[in-house]
């Protein structure tokens, strides 16, 4: 009997390179990769499987990858999974758990006692409440208010702390510890390990590395991007061509851009701003989103 052909695991260089290093991220905050599995060739095997082998050329499967990312068939990057270990702040592992597409094991404070980290942003991160978007922030705050912005959060943060180890104290309360935690703030450190396959993980970082993030996720989603650019670059490059740096155009929209096209046609392109005004379909912010969308990447 013909016996199977032994397989070995796919490497790649560069993710073995860093495997078990720590990016730190915030104050006490940090990004490690744990382990991979699969590389480029698994996807591309994958989406070839209905018929072999296929081309081993490098730049057919460059293409490919190019090709399945642009016309969003996804089942072949879910044949790629990493595991990553996260410490972050409470408040932004809240967010990062809408992403329900992604194994996750939580340090317990239930079992174990929490340190003494919380997230204090630094002087230039202070900002005041934006105007335009409800969730997000404007300008920043004089260096002085700034100042004292951080001594309330520090004071504050400690305090807290000082309640918790009194209550779960043998010698004090004695208190349990998944009741003693309720008294935190949201600032304070935990850990997980994160596991999630490709193409999941990419749809995390079109949202969480998008400029409009806020920037203690962002930050994270940074460091795993360049964890990503390690592991599957042509997947990388394309997914920088085709989501991240590439924009979506509504409807009405591509109206606009339809009617310019023909005036400009015919000789007769009329000034962008004004025509822009002049329409009633897009809002005053619908009209704000398409200029943002034409300006020229820096």
């Amino acid at each position: 009997m013909q016996q199977p052909e032994k397989l070995e695991r796919p490497s790649v260089k560069a993710m073995d390179a860093i495997l078990g290093e720590a990016t730190p991220i915030l104050d006490h905050g940090f990004v490690r990769l744990i382990d991979y599995m699969g590389d480029q060739a698994a996807i591309v095997q994958a989406a070839r499987v209905s018929y072999g082998k296929g081309t081993k050329a490098v730049s057919e499967d460059r293409g490919l990858l190019r090709y399945l990312l642009r016309r969003r068939h996804t089942t072949p990057f879910e044949m790629c999974e990493i595991k990553l270990h996260v410490k972050l702040p409470v408040f932004v592992a809240r967010q990062w758990i809408r992403h329900r597409t992604a194994n996750v094991n939580e340090y317990s404070a239930r079992y174990s006692i929490l340190d003494r980290e919380f997230y204090i942003p630094a002087v230039g991160n202070i900002a005041k409440q934006s105007t335009v978007n409800m969730q997000g922030r404007e300008e920043g705050v004089d260096d002085l208010s700034a100042e004292e912005i951080r001594a309330i959060l520090i004071a504050d943060s400690n305090r807290a702390y000082d309640s918790y180890e009194e209550m779960t104290d043998d010698e004090g309360y004695g208190l349990a510890r998944e009741l003693a935690r309720i008294n935190l703030p949201v600032n304070v450190y935990t850990q997980w390990y994160w596991k999630v396959d490709l193409h999941n993980l990419l749809h995390f970082l079109s949202l969480r590395a998008d400029p409009h993030a806020q920037m203690e996720i962002r930050v994270y989603a940074d460091a795993i991007c360049d964890i990503v650019r390690a592991w599957v670059p042509d997947v990388w490059e394309a997914f920088e061509d085709y989501t991240l740096c590439a924009q979506r155009f509504s409807r009405q929209e591509m109206e606009v851009l339809h009617a310019l096209i023909a005036k400009a046609e015919q000789g007769t392109a009329p000034n962008f701003l004004k025509y822009l005004v002049g329409l009633t379909d897009l809002s005053k912010r619908e009209q704000g989103e398409l200029l943002s969308k034409l300006e020229t990447p820096t």
